[in-house]
């Protein structure tokens, strides 16, 4: 399939999964406009697939609905039986206005026990604060950023991970739009069990 009918597909997937969650909570547009601080016209329009949206307009969409951006993008994913995500067909979200702040991408389609997010640059991230229910990974494929959590600041060059507990306000941007950063974590909602201390 072509990037462009993709990127498509995508737009009006997700204009009809924020759709059918917004009714099914029960919410006018204006009542999610004001959850969202988006204007209704806005989310009209989206849910009209007259219009795309950014990862950070995405993430009040999903605050909003009570849910998570990367659940809805999962949702609205209508090629979950494939296993290869192909570099040549990506469709990239911008993470902000285009061209200000870079792009993500899903490196996993649709619903999976694994979340892999491939994010280029992402200089304005550093504002929101993120703690997920699984432990997350962050590797720096090239570049560098900057990773705030618990009040202590590390920076990440090329090669670099860091791993942030469940549970843990964190937030993280990137020096450069060139920077490229991978998230892994297992998905959100789903329970890590992990085995009882046995003694030696």
């Amino acid at each position: 399939m072509r990037t462009g009918a993709r990127v498509e597909e995508r737009q009006l997937g997700l204009a009809d999964v924020v759709h059918n969650r917004r009714l099914a909570a029960k919410l006018t547009l204006a009542q999610l406009s004001a959850r969202t601080e988006l204007s209704a016209s806005f989310l009209s329009q989206f849910e009209n697939g007259r219009t795309n949206s950014s990862l950070r307009s995405l993430q009040r969409i999903a605050d909003g609905l009570g849910t998570t951006a990367t659940d809805l993008l999962a949702e609205a994913d209508s090629t979950l039986g494939e296993s290869v995500v192909l570099a040549s067909a990506e469709t990239a979200l911008p993470q902000d206005d285009p061209g200000t702040s870079g792009s993500v991408r899903s490196l996993v389609n649709g619903r999976r026990d694994l979340r892999a997010l491939e994010f280029t640059g992402g200089t304005t991230r550093g504002e929101r604060e993120f703690a997920h229910t699984n432990d997350e990974l962050i590797y720096v494929v090239h570049g560098a950023i900057t990773v705030v959590a618990g009040g202590v600041e590390t920076q990440l060059s090329t090669g670099d991970s860091y791993y942030c507990q469940s549970g843990s306000k964190h937030r993280w941007w990137a020096h450069t739009n060139e920077t490229k950063t991978l998230l892994l974590a297992v998905a959100d909602g789903l329970v890590v069990r992990h085995p009882p201390h046995r003694p030696r």
